[in-house]
């Protein structure tokens, strides 16, 4: 079991040192309570270990991240003067308009079926 313990601690060797690599720095300002509250919340969290608070900025991120992926884009007025306003410039009738739209697709779709080749 001796040899295998070795190759493990090599690989977190490995996987740390790519971690490492991959890490960005961020400078950023915000307001002294609410960077005070964050400190005292992430260290709470994490139980005061090192690299605490970049992993609770790291949770913070990814949430919000998240939340505004997942926002619904809600379009106010009229959607029809909308594209009508899109399409002025364009000097092609809409049947025209249709099938171009339909050959990009297909050249699309049989990107994507084929891998990309």
């Amino acid at each position: 079991m001796v040899v295998s313990n070795v190759y493990m601690v090599m690989f977190l060797y490995v996987l740390v040192v790519i971690d490492v690599v991959d890490l960005m720095v961020l400078r950023v300002s915000v307001d002294e309570k609410l960077e005070l509250r964050f400190r005292e919340l992430a260290m709470k969290r994490f139980k005061y270990s090192k690299g605490a608070l970049s992993r609770a900025l790291e949770e913070a991120i990814m949430k919000w991240i998240s939340d505004v992926e997942s926002e619904e884009f809600m379009f106010k007025g009229d959607p029809v003067e909308a594209i009508d306003g899109l399409l002025a410039d364009i000097d092609i009738d809409s049947v025209e308009l249709q099938h171009r739209i339909r050959d990009l697709w297909i050249l699309k779709a049989v990107k994507n079926v084929s891998g990309g080749h």
